[in-house]
């Protein structure tokens, strides 16, 4: 089962290879959600402060009649953050949110403020402010582990040049049709595990023939070779959905992608339009 298999980061901690993703659940419907998801078998939850559903989240796993411990939750430390202060500050609003003593993982959301999104200006300085507050917060107790989300290679090395904890994971855009090889192969050198936000890219993965062809050769649905995908290439999954059916579905993952079509799936780039997930927050309508 794949709610058994973990990942092991830099600092020994273990994550599941599947999570759930909690992007656009509104916070009224997020802890039942989280609920359902933990009831299933997840032990994986992601959410962020720009998502606006901490405390739904929060709720969730503090309601589901699961120890804390056996549950692992990342938030993230909003684009717009990029101070020490102002990161210090929106940690401690999260733990509060949330109503819990520790956070699994925190990660900064984005190198850049959203309406400066692969902009000229590469705020290095300022992140190197926000991760001193992130390994604050880790030395303190108050986080388990670390890392960034939607980082390139030179951000990356920009915290790393003079950082006392290396970022652990970094959460990016991947799946069949969009694989950043480079970025991916660069993280696993320097021991950060990747993660897949949207692994079925937004739902756009669904309309690809070739996708639901090879899905077809497989008798799984194109969702399950998506998820299947991204961790046979390393990374952790997170799918995100409300609806539990889907939740069951996307963890149906017990089947092996040959090496002759995992090459062939890495090869294609035929998705860059992600409809109306093409703007904010994550995309910022650029």
């Amino acid at each position: 089962m794949i709610f058994n298999e973990n990942y092991k980061l830099l600092n020994g901690v273990e994550i599941p290879k599947l999570g759930l993703g909690t992007w656009f659940i509104d916070n009224d419907r997020a802890e039942q959600s989280v609920i359902d998801a933990i009831n299933i078998g997840y032990r994986h939850i992601d959410t962020a402060q720009a998502y606006e559903n901490e405390a739904g989240v929060g709720a969730g796993i503090r309601n589901c009649g699961i120890p804390r411990e056996e549950i692992f939750v990342t938030t993230k430390v909003a684009a717009e953050e990029k101070t020490y202060n102002d990161a210090v500050n929106s940690i401690d609003k999260s733990l509060l949110k949330m109503g819990l003593d520790y956070i699994d993982m925190m990660i900064i959301h984005s190198p850049q403020p959203w309406n400066e999104w692969r902009g000229n200006k590469r705020y290095f300085e300022e992140n190197k402010e926000v991760w001193r507050a992130l390994e604050d917060a880790y030395k303190a107790g108050k986080l388990k582990a670390i890392g960034v989300s939607n980082f390139l290679i030179d951000d990356l090395e920009n915290i790393m040049s003079d950082c006392t904890i290396k970022p652990m994971v970094n959460q990016i855009l991947s799946h069949i049709g969009n694989t950043p090889i480079e970025l991916i192969e660069f993280c696993k050198k320097s021991g950060i595990l990747t993660e897949a936000y949207s692994p079925i890219a937004h739902g756009e993965a669904l309309k690809k023939d070739v996708i639901v062809n090879m899905a077809d050769k497989y008798n799984v649905s194109a969702a399950q070779l998506c998820i299947k995908y991204v961790i046979e290439l390393g990374m952790a999954a997170l799918p995100k959905t409300s609806n539990p059916v889907h939740m069951k579905d996307n963890a149906k993952l017990d089947f092996s992608i040959s090496d002759m079509d995992m090459e062939d799936l890495k090869k294609l780039s035929i998705i860059k339009d992600y409809g109306e997930y093409s703007h904010f927050p994550v995309f910022s309508g650029k």
